[in-house]
């Protein structure tokens, strides 16, 4: 991916972004007036995930434009963790503040009050609008963990929303006897959203601590690399993630037939356009070698042995 691909990508992310903020934003005034007005613990709890999208919405856009700062010699793989901080920043506001809601739900269960259910319905039917354009708007068909996570506050304030549009309707109709519907609804969406946001933050984490991205098996990148021809072996294989679209891989290459420098370039060529096309890394670092590191040990020149053969050639 070229550089004016992904600043193309960027630009149209950031559009999206802080359109999400803008209508979000007023829909937190609306609604927190009008739950105050309705007594509605459903209303104000939405407006409690709308207060949170807005935040989200303002780190994710920080982060994008953070990531697309150019590499230094402080940060030689560029700023792509950004993005991953604020996903897992983002899942991390959502689990608090949906707690928050779970304890008001619970007080207002434990001590019921009159709702307005007409009023209450109607905000909600609003909000429900709102935030269903919102994530249909922010949806992208990528797997990047910071538009995912803003995605996942506007649709969690549309499955909220729309439930509280049901509790509104069911306490207009029944009347008092159906109090109970506003805090239980509340209850029902929290949980589902908790659910949500803890999955986030483990996939951000993942990225976090340089695990193998989950669609990526090592044994099928290891029998690329060896059906290339003239490697007889790879070791001390490693795939990570700088961000959700930037993927990385170092590798040794034991090759066969003691190559010159010319032919292993070569063989290193060939390798990196294979696992290029076929995992989507990004950034890949071999390591040729014309004969294994140490016969002792399983993998000699893992991270646990630092040892480096003699007259080992690096190939970038």
């Amino acid at each position: 991916m070229t550089q004016s691909v992904a600043d193309r990508r960027a630009s149209a992310r950031m559009q999206r972004l802080a359109a999400a903020a803008a209508v979000n934003g007023a829909l937190v005034v609306v609604e927190i007036v009008a739950g105050v007005a309705a007594r509605s613990s459903a209303l104000l709890a939405d407006a409690g995930h709308n207060l949170a999208d807005v935040a989200a919405v303002g780190i994710s856009l920080a982060a994008v434009r953070w990531a697309l700062r150019p590499r230094s010699a402080l940060r030689t793989y560029g700023n792509h963790r950004a993005t991953i901080l604020a996903a897992l920043a983002n899942a991390t506001v959502l689990a608090v503040v949906t707690c928050a809601i779970v304890a008001l739900a619970v007080d207002r269960l434990l001590h019921p009050v009159t709702v307005h259910g007409a009023l209450m319905a109607e905000v909600a039917g609003a909000a429900l609008v709102v935030n269903g354009a919102a994530a249909l708007v922010l949806r992208e068909g990528g797997r990047d963990l910071n538009l995912r996570s803003v995605a996942l506050h506007m649709s969690a304030d549309a499955v909220s929303a729309a439930a509280v549009v049901v509790a509104g309707v069911v306490l207009a109709v029944v009347g008092h006897g159906a109090d109970m519907a506003d805090p239980a609804a509340s209850l029902l969406v929290a949980g589902l959203i908790l659910v949500q946001a803890v999955r986030l933050m483990r996939e951000s984490a993942d990225v976090l601590l340089e695990s193998t991205p989950s669609d990526v098996d090592l044994g099928d990148v290891r029998g690329v690399l060896t059906s290339v021809e003239g490697v007889g072996e790879v070791h001390d294989l490693h795939v990570w993630s700088l961000s959700s679209d930037y993927r990385a891989l170092s590798a040794h290459l034991v090759l066969t037939g003691h190559p010159s420098l010319e032919d292993a370039q070569a063989v290193g060529g060939v390798a990196r356009e294979r696992v290029t096309q076929r995992f989507g890394i990004a950034h890949t670092t071999f390591e040729m070698e014309c004969e294994r590191c140490d016969d002792e040990h399983a993998d000699p020149c893992g991270i646990d042995e630092p040892a480096v053969a003699p007259g080992a050639v690096a190939a970038r």
